[in-house]
């Protein structure tokens, strides 16, 4: 199946659309993608439409450098849980090695790769295109947000010695020169950023050895290999549309990039079927959403993608034995008996 990213490659393209006059809402449905979704930024979603929205966008606001102005509206908190391991790093070297080492934790369509000779570093960014398709927003998206990590580190005024892309230079390249300087280059061999080595060995000032320990523990019991199974790509799907009320085996394969029966074929080659993961996944979510006494019934039967409350009752009657209402008064009940 084709590689997903995580809903956070897309943190402020709604904002950054509408400021350029452009419908954010209406490109994200050309490509299949739910604009309501970006709001849970663990999400994981088709990393080629991600790429498509971008060429839309940028192609929609006439902007060369949409993927640019993307890159700067980037914090260390849209890695996610990474973000707090590379905070308490002792030096830019082990954070940077870091951030490479787990990339499929935040986008498995990166295939970055640090490399040092000569006392010069280079960060190279490399993306896997299971199809043929301009990518030249992703890229410039990745560069830049790469470029705003090693800035946290480095400080507001450091500069590379090299900031390479493969592409032909934009017909204005005045946002990249502010973004990156005057080292910016284009028609390069490569994508990436070349620096010195040294650069790699300055202290982390943001790091607190006494959190370090802690920050690596948590992320270790949380972290996955690499080759995430395949159940659990659907289930993260499943989660992800569920709300939006689209949640079918056609649109979990159209985000993977197959068709229904490629993924028929995966879960049962698991001792699954898409029937079983989505009601897993309504189970799990239903125990969240009515144990919490501030969200209505009604709102619940929506976000579980049930088209009416009946609908979801009788769910949820055979799934718990009892009525939801039951259910959550009993859990309110042993609440206050444990306090």
């Amino acid at each position: 199946m084709k590689p997903l990213v995580r809903n956070a490659s897309l943190s402020g393209y709604v904002e950054l659309s509408r400021s350029l006059g452009i419908d954010p809402r209406a490109l994200m449905k050309r490509v299949g993608l739910d604009p309501v979704g970006l709001t849970v930024q663990d999400r994981w979603i088709s990393g080629a439409a991600v790429v498509r929205l971008l060429e839309l966008s940028a192609a929609a606001a006439h902007r060369e450098d949409f993927g640019l102005l993307l890159a700067e509206r980037r914090r260390f908190s849209n890695l996610g849980p990474i973000s707090l391991v590379l905070r308490e790093e002792t030096d830019v070297r082990s954070a940077i090695a870091f951030l490479v080492r787990y990339e499929h934790m935040y986008n498995e369509m990166l295939h970055n790769r640090l490399t040092e000779a000569d006392g010069l570093a280079t960060l190279k960014v490399g993306f896997e295109l299971t199809e043929p398709m301009s990518a030249r927003q992703a890229v410039e998206l990745a560069v830049g947000a790469f470029h705003q990590v090693l800035r946290e580190f480095l400080g507001a005024r450091w500069q590379p010695l090299s900031v390479c892309f493969t592409h032909p230079a934009p017909t204005d390249p005045s946002s990249h020169r502010r973004f990156f300087g005057p080292v910016v280059e284009f028609d390069q061999e490569f994508n990436g950023i070349v620096f010195y080595s040294s650069d790699l060995d300055v202290p982390n000032a943001m790091s607190d050895p006494l959190l370090r320990t802690y920050a690596r523990q948590y992320f270790e019991s949380i972290a996955v290999a690499r080759d995430t199974s395949e159940p659990d790509r659907v289930r993260e799907l499943i989660g992800a549309l569920l709300p939006t009320g689209r949640c079918s085996v056609e649109q979990v394969a159209a985000s993977l990039g197959v068709d229904r029966r490629t993924v028929h074929r995966h879960l049962a080659a698991s001792g699954e079927t898409f029937s079983s993961l989505l009601n897993a996944t309504r189970e799990e979510l239903a125990r969240q959403l009515v144990a919490n006494p501030r969200r209505s019934l009604t709102d619940i039967s929506g976000l579980l993608g049930f088209s009416a409350p009946s609908a979801f009752s009788r769910w949820f009657r055979e799934r718990f034995g009892c009525s939801a209402r039951e259910w959550r008064t009993r859990q309110v009940a042993e609440q206050y008996v444990v306090e």
